[in-house]
């Protein structure tokens, strides 16, 4: 079975960049250890600052759905609620 791939992008406001990377950073560690994460790397613009982006594989979709419901994750999105302009995800395949 592939792996699922996500692509998360995050855009900060510009005057709450350095709070929303400070949280962005607390859910490193914790997201790795969670089952089924194979890769969790955050990526800062260096053209924009306020663009982060996480590359993220996952064993499964369902460790994923497991890992949008933890709590390190339900609080980052409270803290930063008012900080963030952006946020997409996408789910991709390796194709090759």
């Amino acid at each position: 079975m592939k792996s699922l791939t996500i692509i998360a992008n995050i855009k900060a406001k510009p005057d709450q960049i350095e709070f929303v990377k400070t949280e962005l950073l607390k859910l490193i560690d914790l997201t790795r250890s969670e089952k089924g994460c194979l890769d969790y790397i955050l990526h800062q613009d260096n053209n924009n600052p306020s663009h982060f982006l996480f590359y993220e594989n996952w064993e499964s979709k369902q460790f994923l759905q497991e890992h949008l419901q933890s709590d390190h994750l339900k609080e980052y999105v409270k803290n930063t609620k008012n900080s963030v302009e952006e946020f997409s995800i996408n789910e991709m395949t390796l194709l090759k």
